[in-house]
């Protein structure tokens, strides 16, 4: 199971790299082209930021269930970057009626809700984190005198 796990994790990398590379390729063409201000060019690139945010969640999320730690956390963050994601882009020509955006865009809003509620949940359920113990040794009570 593990070999599985380790293979989600390089792929998702590979994925990472591919993505970086097309946003960097989608930036430059946007510059040649003169079209880096127009708007919808400028929310296609956050759009695929987000993207590539998200796939370093997942990732985060692999290599934590591997290593048999708590996956909640990881999971409503990148849950929050994909309705953000959603939200950035929304654009009422996508749909075919008004009603349809507006189911749509209340959809959002109470996912954003319930994910801002878990959030805060998890925050109060988790226990504080143990402060790091100085991996330095601490000088001795002599040589402070001197």
């Amino acid at each position: 199971m593990k070999w599985l796990e380790l293979g989600a994790a390089y792929f998702l990398v590979a994925l990472f790299a591919i993505g970086v590379f097309d946003l960097g390729l989608s930036l430059y063409e946007l510059v040649v082209s003169g079209q880096f201000t127009d708007p919808i060019a400028v929310i296609e690139l956050i759009d695929t930021v987000l993207l590539l945010l998200i796939i370093v969640e997942v990732y985060q999320t692999v290599i934590a269930f591997t290593r048999n730690e708590d996956v909640l956390r990881i999971v409503v963050n990148a849950a929050f970057i994909a309705i953000a994601r959603k939200v950035i882009s929304f654009r009422l020509d996508e749909f075919s009626s008004t009603e349809e955006a507006l189911v749509a865009a209340v959809a959002f809003g109470v996912l954003l809700g319930v994910l801002l509620l878990a959030f805060y949940v998890i925050r109060q359920v988790e226990p504080p984190e143990m402060p790091v113990d100085d991996p330095l040794p601490k000088e001795s009570k002599s040589e402070e005198s001197d």
